[in-house]
């Protein structure tokens, strides 16, 4: 027995086409990248500080991206504690990382000036 069946309707959810802009997506690229560069960062941080095994392959791959990553921060300061030169030559370049990065996503992301992302224009007011 065969059954016309119509097409399923297709929605923003069910996969149905995307009409985003490059720059949205340009943005999460940015945003994203900014978040991983970070979170390297801050877990080689968390490992130093707990006093992680080095010769273990998983905290040697976390040390050299994050050493990658923070390497233009090396030796910012000439401080005597240990703790201190970690948190100015890691944590420093974390921050830049984040601060920098989610504004430059912030820029670059369509409606973030007219309220477009949340569905109003510039002169109407929010429902509520």
């Amino acid at each position: 027995m065969s059954h016309a069946h119509a097409p399923a309707p297709t929605s923003h959810r069910q996969g149905g086409p995307r009409k985003e802009s490059p720059s949205k997506w340009t943005a999460f690229a940015v945003h994203t990248v900014a978040d991983i560069a970070a979170a390297f960062v801050a877990l080689w941080i968390v490992l130093h500080l707990s006093g992680a095994d080095k010769a273990n392959l998983f905290v040697q791959y976390v040390e050299d991206m994050a050493y990658w990553i923070a390497g233009w921060s090396q030796n910012i300061s000439a401080a005597q504690n240990e703790h201190l030169i970690l948190a100015l030559n890691y944590g420093l370049p974390a921050l830049v990382y984040l601060f920098i990065g989610h504004g430059i996503a912030a820029r670059t992301r369509p409606g973030r000036v007219t309220g477009e992302r949340e569905g109003r224009t510039a002169r109407q007011p929010l429902a509520g």
